[in-house]
C-alpha cells in the first residue's frame, strides 16, 4: 500500500520542514511554505536516458559535434552564443505581459518553416487563443503545431510519436506529473517536470525552450534548482509602457553570459533592433545640462546609452536620492566621493539619474559619466554633444581603467563623436580611431574637462 506523507515545503526556496511556520528558517521569507502530500510508493526507478549507454572517449572522432539551428532571429541567436543547440534544455523568463509568448511564438514559426515541425505545448491557453495569437503575429504555419495539455506524460508520449525540430512548453509552472499529489506550480511538481524535460531533451536530442513565470523581485520562480538544471537561462526585460524589450542571457553553457538582444515591441511582435546605439540617442536633448553619452558594453557588444542626471534643492529636511538604470550603491558611491574628493556639495541636494531608454546598466564603467552628468546638472553647465565618457572610479578619487576600451571609442566614433574621455591607462590600447582622446587620472579633471573649465 502506498504510505501518503505530509511536508511543509518553502515556496522560495524548497526547504522542507516537518511542521508549519510563519518564516522559512533557510531563506528569511514570510508566508512562503506550503503544506504538500508526497504519496511513497517505493523506490523512485526511472528509464535510463539514453538505453544502453556505454562511456564514450571525449577524443572520439565518429560522434560528429552539435550543429547549431539558427532561431531566425539574429538577436537572438547571438544571445545564445550562435544558434539553439540540439538536446539543450532553455529556460526562458519575465514579467507577465513582456512578450516571452510572442518571442517564442516567432521563434517556434521561424524554425517550422525553416527546420521541421515545432510542438508548442500551451498549457495557459486554449487552441483558439494560441491561433488568434499567432494570427496577430503572422506566425500561421502547418508545421507548427498546438497541443493543449498540462501533464507530462502526454507530452512525452506525442514527442516520442512525433519528430519535432524543437519543443517550447508555456509554461513550466502549469505541468504536473501524476506521480506526485502537489499541485501545479508547486516546488515539488516545478521540479520533477523540469527534471523530466531535461530526460526528454537529452535522449531524444530535441531542444526544448521552458517558459517560467517570475517572482515580485523578477527572479525566476520556483527553487534554485531550476535555474542550476538547465542548459541556459534568459531573462526577457522591459518597461511595461515602453516599447523597448532586452534579452538578456545570464546563464548560458554554450555560449557567453551577460550577451544582451534588444527587441521593440510592435502590433505585428517583436521586431529586432540591429543598430540598438540608434535607437538610444534618437531622442536625445541638446544643450541640457545633466546629459552625458557612455560607450557601454553589454557582452561584447558596445552600446551608447545616455545617462541623465538632475540635481536640485531638496524641500526637506531629508533629500531625495532617486535611481533608474544604475545600481543606487554605486550613484551613492560616487556622490560620496564627489563631495569629499571634489570639493562637489552636494550632500544637501536631491539627486535623480537615469538611464534614458529603460535599459539597465551593470558595469563599473558608467561610475565617471555619471559624476560628470551630476556636476553638470548641478552646474546647470551642458556637456558639449560630441563627448562620450567613460571609466571606473575609485574611492580615493581616481580614474580606472575598464576593458574594450578600443571598441567603446570605435562605436563612439561611428556616431558622430569626436572626444572621448577615458582612463588615461585605457589610452595606449586605442589606435587607429579618429576620435580626440582626453585620458585622465582623476575625476576632478574628467569634470573640468567635460565642462571645458
Amino acid at each position: 500500500m502506498a504510505k501518503t506523507k505530509t511536508n511543509f515545503v518553502c515556496q522560495s526556496c524548497g526547504s522542507v520542514t516537518m511542521r508549519w511556520a510563519g518564516r522559512c528558517e533557510d531563506c528569511g521569507e514570510w508566508n512562503s511554505i506550503v503544506e504538500e502530500q508526497v504519496i511513497e510508493s517505493g523506490a523512485h526507478v526511472r528509464a535510463p536516458i539514453v538505453e544502453g549507454a556505454a562511456p564514450v572517449p571525449i577524443t572520439d572522432r565518429s560522434q560528429p559535434p552539435a550543429q547549431r539551428i539558427t532561431a531566425g532571429m539574429a538577436e537572438c541567436d547571438r544571445v545564445l552564443g550562435g544558434g539553439i543547440v540540439p538536446g539543450s534544455l532553455t529556460l526562458i523568463g519575465g514579467d507577465p505581459g513582456i512578450g516571452k509568448s510572442t518571442l517564442m511564438l516567432q521563434i517556434s514559426h521561424a524554425l517550422a518553416e525553416r527546420s521541421g515541425p515545432v510542438l508548442y505545448v500551451s498549457g495557459e491557453e486554449s487552441f483558439d487563443q494560441t491561433r488568434m495569437r499567432a494570427g496577430r503575429l503572422g506566425t500561421l504555419s502547418d508545421n507548427l503545431l498546438i497541443l493543449t495539455e498540462t501533464s507530462v506524460d502526454a507530452i512525452r508520449r506525442e514527442i516520442k510519436n512525433g519528430d519535432f525540430s524543437m519543443v517550447v512548453v508555456d509554461s513550466i509552472q502549469s505541468t504536473y506529473t501524476p506521480d506526485l499529489a502537489a499541485v501545479p506550480g508547486s516546488i515539488s511538481q516545478v521540479r520533477d517536470c523540469a527534471s523530466e524535460f531535461l530526460r526528454i531533451a537529452k535522449g531524444m536530442n530535441v531542444p526544448v525552450f521552458l517558459v517560467g513565470h517570475v517572482t515580485k523581485d523578477g527572479s525566476i520562480a520556483g527553487p534554485r534548482l531550476l535555474e542550476h538544471l538547465v542548459d541556459t537561462v534568459l531573462y526577457f526585460e522591459g518597461e511595461g509602457k515602453q516599447a523597448l524589450r532586452i534579452l538578456r542571457s545570464v546563464k548560458n553553457r554554450f555560449g557567453s553570459t551577460n550577451e544582451i538582444g534588444v527587441f521593440e515591441m510592435s502590433e505585428a511582435g517583436l521586431r529586432e533592433v540591429p543598430n540598438p546605439s540608434a535607437l538610444f540617442l534618437n531622442e536625445r536633448p541638446k544643450g541640457v545640462s545633466g546629459s552625458v553619452v557612455i560607450p557601454s558594453v553589454e557582452g561584447t557588444r558596445p552600446l551608447l546609452v545616455e545617462v541623465q542626471a538632475l540635481v536640485g534643492d531638496a524641500p526637506l529636511a531629508s533629500p531625495r536620492r532617486t535611481v533608474a538604470g544604475v545600481n543606487p550603491n554605486r550613484v551613492a558611491l560616487i556622490l560620496a566621493v564627489l563631495e569629499k574628493r571634489a570639493g562637489v556639495h552636494i550632500s544637501d541636494k536631491e539627486v535623480y539619474v537615469n538611464v534614458a531608454g529603460g535599459v539597465r546598466l551593470e558595469e563599473p564603467a558608467i561610475d565617471l559619466a555619471v559624476a560628470v552628468a551630476l556636476v553638470s546638472s548641478l552646474l546647470e553647465a551642458p556637456i558639449p554633444s560630441n563627448i562620450a565618457v567613460f571609466g571606473e572610479i575609485g574611492l580615493a578619487g581616481e580614474v580606472r581603467a575598464v576593458d574594450m576600451a578600443r571598441g567603446r571609442v570605435s562605436e563612439a566614433s561611428k556616431f558622430g563623436f569626436t572626444k572621448c574621455i577615458l582612463p588615461k591607462s585605457c589610452a595606449a590600447d586605442v589606435r587607429d580611431v579618429a576620435v580626440e582622446l582626453l585620458p585622465v587620472t582623476g575625476v576632478v579633471a574628467a569634470v573640468d574637462l567635460a565642462l571645458d573649465r
